[in-house]
C-alpha cells in the first residue's frame, strides 16, 4: 500500500474528485475462494454489513474466513466520488475509506461475531491510520443494513471500549452509521479482490490487538461451522 503521507482532512461534495458516470474497470463475477457471486445474488435471507478496518486486503480476509459468511468483496465506501478508482481513493480526495462487504448468513453467524472479529483484529482508536497507512482512506468505520446489525455495533461498541479503558487504551474513533447514509459500495479493482488468496505473501497489516470483545451467548447463531474456508487453489 502506500505510506508517508500526511492524512488530509475529508473533502466536502464541492471539492471531492468529480469520478465518472459509468466504471473505470471490471470485477470477477464470483469469489476466488467462497465461489459465491461477489455482487449477488445470494440466498434468501442473507444480510450484508460493511467493515472498514485500513488497507482492505487483510481486512477482507479475515471476514471471508469467518464461518457463516457467504461472500466479501473490496471497495469503497463512505465517500462522493462516483465510481472512483484505487489511485483516486488513495489521494484522500474520494472522502472513501476502503471497505469490505461482508454477505453472511444470519442462521450460521451473527452480526455480533462479524464485528467481534472487527473489533478484535485492527486498531478503532487511531483516527484515519492503521500503522504505517496514514490517510482517511484508512478509516475505521462500520455501515449496517439492518436494525439488529445497529444494535450490534452499539452493544460491541460498549463492550470494546470497556476493554480498551481497562488496558488504558484510548477511546474508539471508528464512524459508525447507516449504509443508506454512506452511500454507495463501489467495487474495487480486480486485482484487489481477495488480494491475499492471490498474493499469499502479500502486504497485511492485520491481527490480533490484543483485546477480546464479549459477544453474549444470546448473540450466538444456532450452528457455527469450526474450520474457515479452504484457501488451496
Amino acid at each position: 500500500m502506500i505510506f508517508g503521507r500526511h492524512p488530509k482532512p475529508m473533502p466536502t461534495a464541492q471539492d471531492a474528485l468529480p469520478g465518472r458516470s459509468t466504471p473505470a474497470f471490471t470485477v470477477p463475477e464470483t469469489h476466488a475462494v467462497l465461489g459465491a457471486p461477489l455482487a449477488g445474488p445470494w440466498p434468501e435471507g442473507t444480510e450484508v454489513i460493511y467493515v472498514a478496518m485500513g488497507c482492505f486486503w487483510g481486512a477482507e480476509r479475515i471476514m471471508y474466513r469467518l464461518p457463516g459468511v457467504v461472500t466479501t468483496a473490496a471497495g469503497y465506501m463512505g465517500g462522493y466520488t462516483p465510481n472512483p478508482s484505487y489511485e483516486e481513493t488513495c489521494t484522500g480526495q474520494t472522502g472513501h475509506t476502503e471497505a469490505v462487504l461482508v454477505a453472511y448468513d444470519p442462521a450460521r453467524i451473527s452480526a455480533g461475531q462479524i464485528l467481534k472479529a472487527f473489533w478484535e483484529n485492527h486498531d478503532p482508536t487511531t483516527a484515519n491510520r492503521q500503522g504505517n497507512d496514514i490517510g482517511t482512506q484508512y478509516r475505521s468505520a462500520i455501515y449496517w443494513t439492518t436494525p439488529g446489525q445497529e444494535a450490534a455495533v452499539r452493544r460491541t461498541h460498549a463492550a470494546f471500549q470497556g476493554e480498551l479503558i481497562k488496558a488504558g487504551a484510548g477511546d474508539i474513533t471508528t464512524e459508525e452509521r447507516p449504509a443508506a447514509e454512506a452511500g454507495t459500495f463501489w467495487y474495487a479493482e480486480d486485482y484487489h479482490q481477495q488480494y491475499l488468496h492471490k498474493n499469499p505473501a502479500g502486504y497485511c497489516n492485520h491481527g490480533p490487538n490484543g483485546l477480546s470483545c464479549p459477544v453474549g451467548v444470546a448473540d450466538l447463531p444456532p450452528q457455527v461451522d469450526i474450520e474457515p474456508p479452504s484457501e488451496s487453489a
